[in-house]
C-alpha cells in the first residue's frame, strides 16, 4: 500500500505566530496529534506535535505566549505520496518521530502518522471469521 492511501490528506496547518494554546486547541478540536506550520516569510514547512507542546508546558513556559515557530521541528523529514506505508514506517522509526509530512513536488499534500499506519496494519490483519 502506498502512503497516498493510508495518510491524512486534511491537515491542520498553523501559523508560526499562532500561540502553542492555539495550536493545542485547533489540533485537539480536529483530533490530530500534528499541525502543518508554513511560514509565508520562509519557504520552509515545519511541523508541531503534541510532544512539541506537552514540551513547553512540562518546561513550565507559558502557553498563552510562547509562539509555535519556537516549539517546532524546522528540519522536516518528508515522505513522498508513492513511498510504500512500509518506507514511511521505517523512516518514523529511524527518525524516532510520529508523524511525516507528505510533499507532493512542493505542495503538502498531507500526513501520515504511527495512528494511520496502525490501521493499516490492523486492516491487512484482521483476523478472519468462519
Amino acid at each position: 500500500m502506498q502512503v497516498r492511501e493510508a495518510m491524512s490528506s486534511e491537515i491542520l496547518v498553523v501559523g508560526p505566530e499562532h500561540t502553542l494554546r492555539q495550536a493545542a486547541r485547533m489540533m485537539s478540536a480536529r483530533g490530530v496529534g500534528s499541525a502543518v506550520v508554513i511560514d509565508p516569510d520562509s519557504e520552509g514547512i515545519g511541523i508541531m506535535t503534541e510532544r512539541d507542546v506537552l514540551n513547553a508546558i512540562g518546561a513550565g513556559l507559558d502557553c498563552d505566549v510562547e509562539r509555535t515557530g519556537a516549539h517546532l521541528t524546522w528540519d522536516v523529514v518528508y515522505a513522498g505520496p508513492d513511498w510504500t506505508v512500509e518506507e514511511a514506517a521505517a523512516a518514523m522509526a529511524r527518525g524516532g518521530f510520529r508523524h511525516l509530512v507528505v510533499l507532493d513536488g512542493r505542495e503538502v499534500a498531507g500526513v501520515i502518522s504511527v495512528r494511520d499506519l496502525m490501521r493499516v496494519w490492523a486492516g491487512q490483519h484482521a483476523p478472519t471469521r468462519a
